[in-house]
């Protein structure tokens, strides 16, 4: 007997002792994907386990052809769409997950994307990238919706264009964006609060923010200053980092330095809760000022481990690659019937025990692996 005879006698047998369960579309697709990986297919996933997706200049025709193969056998639709994500500082390390998020959903779906916008919240840019992907005719648009209003008209054309948009990691609630796919960020900023309340009870504490303005962190920190205001023993200080890591470490560390009164340091962004975290290490504050802030860089993760900061807070930065591309994906293929959704991708408190997964182990849903799933560090 060969070996794909013996594939075929298993998936039989298998299939044969579910012949009692009710069909359901969660039994249907598990036994697609067994067939798929345990029969001719398995060339073909393993292929596209192998090979990129990345952007639509990038994406290979064997991943394209084994993930479309496979969701046309789901959603009977074996169109490669082409979409795009806007973002608002395209080469921030945040977004490493992000964008491998994005291809995983690609690979799996048959479809490619386009990564772009600015490297420095610049929102001219940004709107420029978008209007260039509705000129282009892409099959949907993902975007980081900063700025309160350059996005309204560019998205209300998008849309008018029978283009999807949704917003990921920052919105505006009356854009006409089908839905937003993020942290609820004015909550995590609440919640923040407190757990500073909690650490400094009273005394100066500074509160450090990439770009002020910006919808992806000012919730935050409005969020974080309204729980704080009820602390009266506490005095808040708003410092302006910078969108650019070295910027934002050169700002925080002149800050520790000319205020060395102050109990806390705490930020709203993924590079300045980096910044924090290496300050205090590099000048011997542990123990002597609290700190804390956002997000999973791999610094952070490590000198939260080693005590330098307190928490920090995981919005699953994956998820807001993998689900705009699977929504997208769904509302073309299903003719607009169904696929858009508000997702909140979480508020995730991570402590010096709590975070020993996240430095212990490697992976592409954290952004520092590139194979495919969770290996040891």
């Amino acid at each position: 007997m060969s070996e794909l005879d013996i594939l075929d006698d298993a998936v039989e047998r298998l299939e044969w002792d579910e012949r009692k369960e009710e069909d359901t579309p969660v039994k249907r697709w598990r036994q697609v994907t067994r067939r798929t990986a345990l029969s001719g297919g398995a060339a073909g996933v393993a292929a596209a386990i192998l090979e990129a997706c990345g952007s639509s200049s990038k994406s290979t025709s064997s991943a394209s052809a084994a993930g479309s193969s496979g969701a046309a056998s789901v959603f009977g639709s074996s169109q490669a769409y082409k979409f795009t994500m806007v973002n608002h500082v395209t080469t921030n390390p945040f977004f490493t997950p992000t964008q491998n998020g994005a291809s995983d959903a690609c690979k799996l779906l048959g479809c490619s994307y386009q990564w772009t916008g600015s490297q420095t919240s610049n929102v001219s840019e940004m709107v420029n990238a978008l209007n260039s992907a509705v000129s282009a005719g892409v099959n949907g648009i993902a975007v980081s919706l900063v700025d309160l209003h350059a996005f309204n008209a560019p998205v209300s054309k998008a849309i008018s264009s029978n283009i999807p948009v949704v917003a990921y990691n920052a919105d505006v609630p009356n854009n006409a964006r089908l839905a937003y796919i993020g942290q609820d960020l004015r909550l995590s900023g609440e919640e923040m609060g407190t757990h500073i309340a909690s650490l400094v009870p009273s005394g100066d504490v500074a509160l450090f923010i990439a770009t002020p303005g910006a919808l992806n962190i000012q919730p935050r920190i409005d969020g974080a200053l309204a729980t704080l205001k009820k602390h009266p023993s506490i005095t808040t200080h708003v410092v302006a980092t910078g969108a650019a890591l070295p910027q934002e470490l050169t700002t925080i560390q002149a800050y520790a330095q000319g205020h060395p009164n102050t109990k806390g340091m705490f930020a709203v962004d993924a590079g300045s809760t980096q910044g924090v975290a290496q300050t205090i290490q590099k000048q011997g504050l542990k123990g002597k000022v609290m700190g804390g802030g956002y997000d999973l860089l791999g610094p952070t993760e490590q000198l939260l481990a080693a005590g330098y900061i307190q928490f920090t807070i995981d919005q699953q930065a994956y998820l807001q690659g993998f689900i705009p591309i699977q929504q997208m994906y769904m509302y073309q293929a299903t003719q607009k019937l169904t696929g858009i959704a508000d997702v909140n991708t979480g508020l995730k408190f991570l402590d010096q025990t709590t975070i020993k997964p996240y430095v212990t182990t490697k992976s592409r849903y954290e952004g520092t692996a590139t194979g495919v799933g969770v290996q040891k560090a």
